[in-house]
């Protein structure tokens, strides 16, 4: 059963994107900016009906799916971290909606801040790195590899290294504001790359290493 008082802050966060687009509504053209490029440039304009299926797909599919998951884990581990589930999912509300939020902003005043865009992801990416040790074992969140999953061992070892890269990496393309446009994104794409790959290879080696030993 899903305990509705404890799910009430959630929702309210949930929905301030939808009020905020409630309240530019009439203030919007019918075409707004729906993509910019690297140089914070508009490259792509939409009806302004697609906003709405953007904060549904962004804010209101990233709620259910975190509200369901942890009931439906085969593993039941999930539900285990209580309270740190909790603030992790209080946290990607949060930046959901504030992401949903600023892209309407953008879109109202036909401009973007990329620079402003990838500090945020990056600060948001350190906060999770910081969270990586707290997952336990399971099929929904995580570093998914079919090593980790596999092995208690080399899922705790696989998201220990992993949070330290991924608090890192987040504080690194924070720092990025400081590089020109087209040289930020290629940095943010850099790091990003390295953080998700290298966690998967090093899954795999240890367990190889423990295969071996056994």
């Amino acid at each position: 059963m899903i305990n509705l008082k404890k799910e009430l802050p959630f929702i309210a966060i949930a929905f301030l994107p939808f009020l905020y687009l409630a309240y530019i509504w009439n203030n919007l053209p019918d075409k707004v900016p729906m993509h910019w490029n690297g140089a914070g440039e508009i490259d792509r304009y939409g009806d302004k009906k697609e906003l709405v299926l953007m904060l549904v797909m962004l804010v209101g599919i990233t709620y259910f799916v975190f509200l369901i998951i942890p009931k439906i884990d085969p593993k039941g581990k999930l539900q285990n971290m209580g309270n740190k589930l909790n603030t992790l999912r209080m946290a990607l509300t949060v930046f959901m909606s504030g992401l949903a939020i600023f892209i309407l902003y953008s879109a109202q005043q036909k401009n973007s801040n990329p620079q402003l865009l990838f500090v945020i992801i990056g600060l948001f990416f350190a906060f999770l790195g910081n969270y990586f040790k707290t997952i336990k074992p399971n099929y929904f969140i995580g570093i998914k590899t079919p090593w980790t999953l596999e092995n208690e061992e080399v899922w705790k070892k696989t998201h220990l290294l992993g949070g330290k890269m991924w608090f890192i990496g987040g504080i690194f393309m924070a720092l990025t504001f400081v590089l020109p446009n087209k040289i930020q994104v290629y940095t943010f794409l850099g790091i990003t790359a390295i953080i998700t790959i290298v966690p998967v290879i090093y899954s795999y080696l240890e367990f190889k290493k423990i295969s071996v030993t056994k």
